[in-house]
């Protein structure tokens, strides 16, 4: 292969791969930013168990400044898809899940 060539196709190579993770973090973002868009969960209410992904992916709440009710301990609430859940934090088990996306923040 040419020397020119050959750097052409380096060089290429080399801006695709550095380009993948900036396109992941924009989503990544993108994410974060519609975690306090109104989503339907029928699979959260109270006994059932949150899915790792998504308490990982919430904020945690100030339940204090948010006029919520004092988590027993080993519990938080999180803001998720504007839902406000306490759920355990080792386990995952719902405690509660109020809908956020109409009170204030």
């Amino acid at each position: 292969m040419k020397p020119i060539l050959r750097t052409a196709v380096i060089s290429a190579l080399a801006l695709t791969l550095t380009g993948a993770p900036m396109f992941a973090q924009d989503h990544h973002d993108a994410q974060q930013r519609d975690n306090h868009h109104y989503v339907h969960h029928n699979e959260w209410h109270k006994g059932a168990r949150m899915n790792h992904d998504d308490w990982n992916r919430g904020e945690r709440v100030d339940w204090h400044a948010r006029h919520l009710r004092q988590p027993p301990r080993g519990y938080e609430w999180r803001e998720v898809d504007g839902n406000y859940v306490m759920a355990a934090v080792a386990t995952g088990v719902i405690a509660s899940v109020i809908i956020a996306s109409s009170q204030p923040h």
